[in-house]
């Protein structure tokens, strides 16, 4: 447990940053996966798996930009997506 105050308001921000990275992180498997699902199952309607492939670029792109995962980590799960997308395509 903190005892100074300052460490109290440490945790207190600690928590918050916690809860708006598991967010984001949050969201971003949940849009990996969307993605994930329609491109298996829907081979024909390629504009609506475009769609999903551009908003979960821009989520991987903020959480990558706040700090919530890597550079690299988010390169590499656009480029898997990306290669899913064209093999079903």
């Amino acid at each position: 447990m903190p005892i100074t105050k300052s460490a109290h308001k440490a945790v207190r921000g600690s928590l918050r940053k916690k809860a708006f990275n598991d967010g984001k992180k949050r969201a971003m498997k949940e849009v990996i996966k969307k993605v994930q699902k329609v491109a298996k199952e829907n081979k024909t309607d390629k504009t609506e798996v475009e769609k999903l492939l551009s908003s979960a670029y821009s989520i991987i792109d903020k959480a990558a930009k706040k700090g919530v995962i890597k550079k690299n980590n988010a390169s590499r799960k656009k480029s898997r997506l990306a290669r899913l997308v064209s093999a079903r395509g």
